[in-house]
């Protein structure tokens, strides 16, 4: 069975991939083996620079097939901030609250508490430095007037999804079936098990 490396080492991220591509016919390794391939500067000036960066550096330095994401929260009032600067706004090192509390700060400032917001994952499946295929998952809401919910992960929180009438962070149930990175890694898991796809996954460009 062909191997695919899930090349991040953000423990929710995985959590949330693994049941989106269970049963693939592909045995799924992860980075916890390959403690010598340093993570990648992510200096992508788009969610679709930093994805392919990083799903052809971890094929070509573990030798297998990869994918890797890169996905961040867009405020329309913002600017489409924070956008790929998601996991680092306001500091490496800032917590999400602090976060949030940025965010609400610069959105009373122009009173715009409720902007449009979006979702967005890009994708890319990656054989040594060859990119295979790519893909982007966008969920569209607006800010939540305020935090609320225990589930999920990073913005999940302020993010208030209209459909469902309620933040991601309050539909744990939900959120695979109608998120972002649900939308992107279900393209992908469609593209791996088309019965082409087989040689394309396999074929060596060293």
């Amino acid at each position: 069975m062909p191997r695919l490396l899930i090349a991040t080492t953000n423990r929710d991220k995985l959590r949330e991939v693994g049941p989106l591509l269970y049963g693939i016919p592909f045995e799924i390794v992860t980075l916890a083996g390959y403690a010598s391939a340093a993570a990648p500067e992510e200096t992508g000036r788009t969610f679709e620079e930093n994805a392919r960066a990083k799903a052809s550096y971890y094929a070509a330095a573990t030798g297998e097939l990869a994918v890797a994401e890169d996905s961040g929260l867009e405020i329309d009032a913002l600017g489409g901030a924070p956008g790929v600067l998601s996991a680092r706004w306001g500091g490496a090192d800032a917590s999400y609250p602090e976060r949030f509390a940025l965010i609400y700060d610069a959105l009373r400032a122009k009173g715009a508490l409720d902007s449009p917001a979006r979702f967005v994952c890009a994708v890319a499946l990656a054989r040594n430095r060859d990119i295979l295929f790519e893909t982007r998952g966008v969920v569209e809401g607006r800010i939540a007037p305020e935090p609320k919910g225990a589930g999920g992960f990073g913005y999940d929180p302020i993010f208030f999804y209209p459909p469902l009438g309620r933040t991601l962070a309050e539909a744990s149930d939900w959120k695979s079936a109608v998120s972002h990175r649900g939308q992107a890694f279900r393209a992908l898991r469609a593209f791996l098990e088309q019965p082409s796809s087989g040689s394309l996954v396999s074929r060596s460009t060293f």
